[in-house]
């Protein structure tokens, strides 16, 4: 036998933590291969041909973060090395500092929006001792939670679906299968419009009017609200949603224990809550890289 050739590795990246699957291509694989990242040993699952591809089916090591190169070494039946039958892929794959937990977009998003209000408007802003006061047009009483005084809370969101932002089209993924690769079908992601309250509450009315004036500085001045990507990978560039004041300041300066207190809306607009649930799989594609394949048009 030649020595192994080897033509990619998908998916390229990963945690340090290691554990995750990968499929390798090339050709000339013997029946059993090793495979190592750097010198850390992988588990080989499986090892077959398909599609006129060799592939090995790969559970990732843990490795510190960094790139490395990725090895494979053909083994003869007693799973000894062949001497010259060994093959390596410079820098193929990545493994990015693990995280003690993930984040979905939705949480970086409104961890986004109060690190500017902290920085733009008021240092005591939460998400979250509790203040009534009575709404000056419903006449209702409402509940905010502050921590001190002064205090800005935001509030929500309500979710509302947006359509005009929807992108109305599914997503089409070539994943690894039991027989080879498969296609995978996604249905259209759900996009919402994220509604969030903005209440101020303090003892003096000059203070809770320099608030209000802070806020509405706040909300003419921003119109985007930005995050990367992944935060994991600059590389990747950012994505941004359009934001904008929803609806007018309500003001209520005779509340109970001397408190006054406002609120607006602050809404973000086009905010994918999924991104598109898997409709089905299991079509056997040939020829295409696993990780890779075209959108196709769907019905939401």
């Amino acid at each position: 036998m030649t020595a192994p050739s080897l033509a990619g590795i998908s998916p390229n990246v990963g945690p340090a933590s290691g554990g995750g699957l990968v499929r390798i291509t090339g050709a000339d694989f013997a029946d059993r291969v090793e495979v190592f990242f750097d010198d850390a040993p992988a588990t080989v699952l499986n090892v077959h041909h398909d599609a006129g591809l060799d592939i090995a089916d790969v559970r990732v090591p843990a490795h510190a973060q960094g790139r490395v190169d990725v090895t494979l070494q053909n083994l003869d039946p007693t799973g000894s090395p062949v001497p010259g039958e060994v093959a390596t892929l410079p820098d193929a794959y990545r493994f990015l500092r693990s995280r003690l937990a993930g984040e979905t977009d939705f949480i970086r998003l409104v961890r986004a929006l109060l690190r500017e209000l902290k920085r733009q408007v008021l240092s005591q802003v939460s998400m979250t001792v509790a203040v009534d006061y009575r709404d000056a047009e419903s006449g209702e009483l409402e509940l905010v939670t502050v921590a001190e005084i002064p205090s800005v809370v935001l509030s929500g969101p309500r979710i509302s679906e947006n359509r005009f932002y929807a992108l109305n089209e599914g997503r089409e993924d070539v994943v690894p299968g039991p027989a080879g690769p498969e296609l995978a079908r996604h249905r259209p992601p759900y996009t919402v419009d994220l509604v969030f309250t903005i209440t101020a509450v303090s003892d003096h009315t000059v203070e809770l009017l320099n608030l209000m004036a802070a806020v509405g500085t706040f909300l003419n001045r921003n119109r985007w609200i930005e995050l990367p990507r992944n935060s994991a990978d600059p590389a990747l560039g950012a994505v941004r949603w359009e934001m904008d004041p929803d609806g007018d300041f309500r003001t209520s300066l005779d509340g109970p224990d001397d408190l006054r207190a406002f609120s607006c809306g602050l809404v973000i607009r086009g905010f994918d809550l999924d991104e598109g649930q898997t409709r089905d799989r299991g079509k056997a594609v040939d020829g295409v890289e696993v990780g890779s394949a075209p959108i196709e048009r769907s019905d939401p």
